[in-house]
């Protein structure tokens, strides 16, 4: 004769049977959907990576330390005593005689000035062009992508468009140009879809500035 059934119905076991007392799951420990970069998103401004440019940085340091420190040498020498260095009594008579208007005074200013800019530019600029800065989504995180291998996806997506041959992709930090033949199927039909294709291939790179699409699509030309 079989014992009273165990309270709770079919779904509940014994405590000390070797099999765990069945729980009901929690509604607060479900898995959620991974997060997706979208339209939507309102993260940080992420601005451009800055290059280091540690060898244009070395070699003006170079230039400034050996610029300085010889004429320094000589004024302290000369303070102390001594006569100053033959160069700086030889160039202090060619400038006081050498008119300013001649060409080769013209040259070396205009290189002078030229090498100014030079170093004012790599001052003033990031650099790093060949990497595309992502939208931040934290601001202990920064990303960014290389240029060719954003234009490698975005050539791999445009050659799952049916009816294309073949696709260039050049990608910049503004504009993405493509370049594509299609040997069937209407021009128009897959200009739109590589339109479709692109545009939301762009917006899945998560850049920080999404650039714009142009395209062109044209049959391949025929050999005779």
């Amino acid at each position: 004769m079989s014992g009273p059934a165990p309270e709770g119905g079919a779904g509940a076991t014994e405590r000390g049977g070797g099999v765990g007392e069945w729980d009901p799951p929690d509604p607060t420990t479900r898995d959620e959907p991974r997060p997706t970069l979208s339209d939507d998103d309102d993260g940080e401004r992420a601005g451009r990576f800055w290059s280091t440019r540690r060898v244009p940085a070395a070699l003006t340091a170079l230039v400034v330390v050996g610029a300085a420190a010889l004429p320094l040498y000589d004024i302290a020498a000369v303070r102390a005593g001594r006569r100053a260095m033959y160069w700086r009594r030889e160039l202090a008579d060619q400038l006081a005689r050498q008119p300013l208007d001649e060409p080769w005074v013209l040259v070396a200013a205009g290189i002078a000035m030229a090498l100014g800019l030079w170093l004012l530019a790599l001052a003033l600029t990031p650099g790093l062009r060949a990497l595309l800065p992502m939208r931040r989504q934290t601001p202990l995180v920064r990303a960014g992508i290389d240029r060719d291998a954003a234009a490698l996806t975005l050539r791999d997506r445009a050659m799952e468009v049916s009816g294309v041959r073949s696709v260039r992709v050049r990608m910049g930090r503004s504009k993405v140009k493509v370049r594509a033949l299609s040997h069937f199927r209407e021009l128009g039909d897959v200009r739109d879809d590589l339109d479709r294709v692109l545009t939301a291939g762009i917006r899945e790179l998560g850049l920080d500035r999404a650039p714009a699409l142009t395209m062109r699509v044209r049959r391949p030309v025929k050999k005779r």
